[in-house]
């Protein structure tokens, strides 16, 4: 079931303390965007149809990488998108999205995401992998 703009959005807010929903909104729609050009195939076709309308579009943005990016270069990715970030803030950013994306996906889904991506991605979702 597709979650509500309003909803996710306002748990983006809560999780990384914006003053605003527009800048979740700014910092939702970058992460996202970078997220999407990791993801393929089922995996990235059910994340977008439990994400917002908007959300999803962006998600499935024809964008690709031509590698994964290890957590540390997609933090420094994002940092890169987002005017007056640092890496620091970034990682805040993309943590605060992530956690909520993964609120969302589900335990499942959130673990096949992870199987996609390179490891160290577990602490950006919040779901820290056991050693």
């Amino acid at each position: 079931m597709r979650t509500d703009w309003e909803a996710f959005l306002s748990a983006v807010q809560e999780r990384g303390a914006y003053a605003t929903q527009a800048e979740a909104e700014r910092v939702s729609r970058v992460v996202l965007a970078l997220l999407g050009a990791h993801l393929v195939g089922e995996v990235r076709q059910e994340l977008a149809a439990v994400l917002p309308e908007t959300l999803a579009g962006i998600l499935l943005n024809p964008l690709q990488a031509h590698e994964p990016l290890p957590p540390e270069r997609f933090v420094r990715a994002t940092a890169a998108w987002i005017e007056g970030a640092t890496e620091k803030t970034a990682a805040w950013d993309v943590s605060a999205v992530l956690s909520v994306v993964a609120d969302t996906a589900g335990e499942d889904l959130t673990q096949r995401i992870l199987l996609q991506l390179p490891p160290g991605y577990d602490l950006l979702f919040g779901r820290p992998q056991p050693i």
